[in-house]
């Protein structure tokens, strides 16, 4: 099993910045493409930032240039540095990881809560 663990949310004004961590444990081995997802209140989740193959990046259009996803694999950690923030990003932000050995099988933070807000 795996677990996810997010931390770093918060209140933040906007243009502000802030950094989310996903530490990774468990059966760490079994997984790949740790990423961040965002859901907002009435909206469907939606890719944030994901790394893909290798050290492939995928951003979504909406925080390219101020979003930039990164690892630790060391410390078995996905950070997420948002910049720039303004009031459409604020959503719980939840960490994604997938199995890499069986198809369809992915994992889930509880997620954590990014307020944009003057």
């Amino acid at each position: 099993q795996v677990q996810l663990v997010e931390s770093g949310g918060g209140l933040v004004q906007p243009g502000g910045s802030l950094r989310l961590s996903c530490t990774a444990s468990g059966s760490i081995f079994s997984i790949t493409a740790m990423g961040w997802y965002r859901q907002a209140p009435g909206k469907q989740r939606e890719l944030v930032a994901t790394f893909t193959s290798g050290d492939k990046t995928n951003y979504a259009e909406s925080v390219k240039g101020r979003f930039t996803i990164s690892r630790d694999n060391a410390k078995n950690t996905v950070y997420l540095q948002m910049n720039s923030l303004n009031p459409e990003d604020t959503a719980v932000y939840f960490c994604k990881a997938r199995n890499k050995y069986v198809t369809g099988i992915n994992y889930w933070g509880q997620g954590t809560q990014v307020t944009v807000s003057s």
